[in-house]
């Protein structure tokens, strides 16, 4: 069902856009020149977020990037003011409404992938009850998490039935942990859930798929914006929207160019970067009947204080991709 989701948003968008470039290109450049300030993290799915700098000047957006380690780093700096656009995890949308920020709108997905349980070599994961016992890696409150959480409650695994252990912070730690053997298995992302496999001290427990739970589906993430900037800069976010499309696209055409770009993003060596680019789909998969389950689901968890799902849609504009779809 995901796949066929962000096949059919990316079929659109194709449609819409013509070749990848067409549409940003039909946009006269600001002048004078806006600047953006955007969050971003080093994330494979990410990559066409550092391929789009060059195109944007020539459209009079000059873009002021800023990177964190973590989705909820992006949040926080963009609630506080100090950016302007940020990639930010599934859940961050109702997280900000839920703790009475209003000045955040939800703009479109990034992609999607299969989330696999990463096990170290050697130890069984065959069905979600082989976890209980098992001392499982995960970061807290992070978007994996959400997802890795609302599957173990939709199987009926209790999360105390296993062994969690909190990893701080990046990826890096996650890895270092099961290759020395710390843990049985990883809740993680990428390029932090190939690299494992790829180094041959791991494994995809393909049996195990946390990105298909109802409460929260398969994405990876998403592009926001305060609300400030998507009316007062609105003409500056639709052109880096526009942008960021056109290269989404054109990196989802091709493996090889995708590669590339989760190199260049995170510098991992290309074997890594190519086996990371087959996991991943880009694509804008969120909808927001789906952000409207994930806060409902999250606050039945005791994650936010509040069921804010009757407030997403108030929160969320569309327009920016459809006037992509449009042109």
């Amino acid at each position: 069902m995901q796949r066929r989701t962000i096949l059919g948003g990316l079929a659109a968008l194709t449609i819409g856009v013509g070749l990848p470039g067409a549409s940003i290109a039909q946009m006269a450049p600001l002048n004078p020149p806006v600047t953006l300030t955007v969050g971003y993290q080093k994330v494979a799915h990410l990559a066409p977020i550092v391929l789009i700098e060059d195109e944007l000047k020539k459209q009079g957006v000059e873009l002021k990037m800023v990177e964190f380690a973590r989705y909820a780093d992006a949040r926080t700096a963009l609630l506080a003011g100090s950016l302007e656009v940020a990639t930010v995890g599934p859940a961050d949308l109702a997280i900000s409404l839920a703790n009475g920020s209003k000045d955040v709108v939800g703009i479109m997905g990034i992609g999607s992938s299969p989330k696999y349980v990463i096990g170290r070599n050697g130890v069984k994961l065959d069905t979600w009850e082989d976890l209980k016992g098992k001392k499982i890696a995960i970061a807290p409150g992070s978007a994996v998490w959400f997802q890795f959480a609302a599957t173990l409650t939709e199987k009926g695994v209790p999360y105390n039935s296993l062994n969690a252990v909190n990893i701080q912070g990046g990826g890096a730690n996650f890895n270092a942990a099961l290759e020395k053997g710390e843990v049985d298995a990883l809740v993680t992302w990428e390029p932090f859930e190939s690299i494992p496999v790829v180094k041959g001290y791991g494994f995809f427990a393909k049996n195990l798929d946390y990105s298909q739970s109802k409460a929260v589906g398969a994405e990876l993430g998403m592009l926001v914006a305060t609300k400030t900037a998507a009316t007062q800069k609105r003409a500056a976010v639709e052109r880096f929207v526009a942008a960021y499309v056109a290269k989404m696209l054109e990196l989802q055409s091709s493996k090889a160019k995708f590669a590339e770009g989760i190199q260049k993003l995170t510098g991992l060596d290309p074997q890594i970067s190519a086996a990371v680019a087959q996991q991943i789909n880009l694509g804008p998969v969120i909808t927001v009947d789906q952000i409207k389950r994930q806060a409902k689901a999250f606050n039945e968890l005791g994650v936010i204080p509040k069921d804010v799902s009757g407030e997403i849609e108030n929160n969320w504009d569309g327009s920016f991709l459809a006037k992509i779809k449009t042109n």
